[in-house]
């Protein structure tokens, strides 16, 4: 074999020993198991709020995931951040389509509600809610009856940031903190200017704290909640 042919081969396997893989080959990353790492949900109701995209950008940047539960009336005003949502990997809940109180209300219209917050999101971005959060956090046996109907369990929070009470970022900032827990859920709303304003510092020192930011479907996945099931389960509740 001539000089050249050699050099111009030995030149080939060096391209070919460097080249990136294709995305195809990449490793995907291992699911957070949030029985061995702490982990923290962020939860934003009544959106999607006007400064959800602000929201997503936070989020984005330092590679936090949320759960929405959306209320249908601002899907359909605000479909775009839903679609977006979706594609950058965060979970949705149906929070109904116009807020109602479901233990105020006759079954037809928590069923309604429902129904059209599922067909909003799913003409937004594709799919339907898996979780339900009832307005207010409030919730009778019809109420859950209906969400068995549905296939849904109900989501609560453990502590809520209490930010649509004090509209000041260092007061959410500091709420937030003191009620962080391992496997905390936390009430928050995106249509809340202070809560988006005080969010990349909040995430920061969530990190520090070694806290991962996950989904509550990650969070929630040790207790095998069936559909119609409360959590957390609030005091009192019989079913």
């Amino acid at each position: 074999m001539s000089r050249r042919i050699t050099s111009l081969l030995a030149i080939a396997a060096v391209c070919v020993a460097v080249a990136p893989a294709p995305a195809s080959a990449q490793v995907p990353k291992e699911p957070i198991d949030c029985s061995q790492v702490k982990c923290i949900a962020l939860t934003f109701d009544d959106g999607p709020g006007k400064y959800a995209g602000t929201l997503l950008d936070t989020l984005k940047k330092n590679g936090a995931k949320a759960t929405f539960f959306l209320e249908g009336q601002y899907v359909k005003s605000r479909p775009s951040y839903v679609k977006r949502m979706v594609a950058e990997g965060h979970e949705l809940g149906n929070h109904s389509y116009s807020h109602p109180d479901f233990t105020k209300s006759e079954a037809g219209t928590i069923k309604s509600e429902i129904q059209k917050t599922q067909d909003a999101v799913k003409k937004a971005a594709g799919v339907e809610p898996k979780l339900l959060r009832p307005p207010y956090g409030l919730a009778d046996l019809q109420v859950s009856d209906i969400a068995a109907e549905f296939g849904m369990p109900m989501i609560l929070w453990t502590a809520g940031s209490q930010d649509w009470s004090s509209k000041n970022v260092k007061a959410i900032q500091k709420q937030t903190l003191a009620v962080a827990k391992p496997n905390g859920i936390i009430l928050m709303h995106d249509w809340v200017k202070q809560t988006v304003d005080g969010m990349p510092s909040l995430i920061k020192t969530l990190k520090n704290k070694g806290y991962h930011l996950v989904t509550v479907s990650d969070v929630i996945k040790s207790q095998n909640l069936e559909p119609g099931d409360i959590y957390p389960v609030p005091e009192g509740w019989e079913k």
